[in-house]
């Protein structure tokens, strides 16, 4: 034990050690709380002297002793789910939670299903690009384009490319003249230090592509089925031909002595 001294007079004593130390450090590492809860609460779970209660088809019944409530979702069979626990007094609704749950999840997972996200794809070109690698980057922007997704388009400039920005842009120019059907210019070329860019954007929206590009897929399915089912009829038309077909009769063969006799 060290005793705080300031001057003659006696402060308050301080306590060292390893103990005091030891619980000290465990004081101030102790965190409360924890993860805050989403689910709703349901049935015994809820602990209110009262609630405001909706009838299982929507209908408001009043407020009620949580008792009662209680009483009314064990006669109907049902379950006692707290909907809006910050109100006062908290609503609970008479309904089966375990199908709601099951709703509610179905829901999400098509809201997830349904969601697009945007994704920018970017294609890198040269000023004095050749014609043939010109029409391969074209058809990348193209299948983009059909895909959904913005295309940035960068015009990489090298030594003295620099001073001509021009060739840049006419090649810009032209290659969002050669995709007018599929996209639009949705950011002009500007430049960008040694880079001159510009964004395209698709004329379909994501989920529209993508359903296109289903019915695409399904069409080709049905086509494929549709071949191996005619091949498989021709197939066995002409099995069942063969079958049909009187056996020929064996002839002897001229090249045989003559004065063999059938055995």
């Amino acid at each position: 034990m060290a005793s705080a001294w300031r001057g003659s007079r006696f402060l308050c004593p301080v306590t060292t050690g390893q103990r005091g130390g030891r619980r000290a450090r465990n004081l101030s590492s102790h965190q409360p709380g924890g993860p805050i809860s989403t689910e709703l609460r349901v049935n015994d779970r809820i602990r209110v002297p009262e609630v405001r209660l909706v009838g299982p088809n929507g209908e408001q019944v009043g407020i009620v002793r949580i008792d009662d409530a209680l009483r009314l979702a064990q006669e109907s069979d049902l379950d006692l789910v707290e909907v809006a626990p910050t109100a006062r007094p908290p609503v609970c609704k008479l309904m089966d939670y375990g199908k709601f749950k099951y709703e509610t999840a179905q829901k999400a997972r098509e809201t997830r299903r349904n969601q697009t996200n945007t994704v920018i794809k970017e294609m890198k070109l040269r000023p004095k690009i050749d014609a043939h690698d010109y029409e391969t980057k074209k058809g990348h922007v193209v299948r983009f384009l059909k895909e959904g997704d913005k295309v940035k388009i960068t015009i990489m400039f090298r030594g003295r490319e620099q001073h001509r920005p021009e060739l840049g842009f006419r090649l810009l120019q032209r290659l969002a003249g050669d995709v007018e059907e599929l996209g639009f210019v949705e950011s002009s070329p500007k430049q960008d230090g040694r880079n001159m860019i510009m964004v395209l954007g698709p004329h379909k929206k994501k989920s529209e592509a993508k359903l296109e590009a289903k019915a695409e897929r399904s069409e080709r399915a049905a086509a494929k089925a549709a071949d191996r089912d005619a091949e498989r009829a021709e197939h066995k038309e002409r099995s069942a031909a063969a079958k049909d077909e009187p056996k020929k009769a064996a002839r002897r063969s001229e090249s045989l002595d003559p004065e063999i006799s059938d055995v």
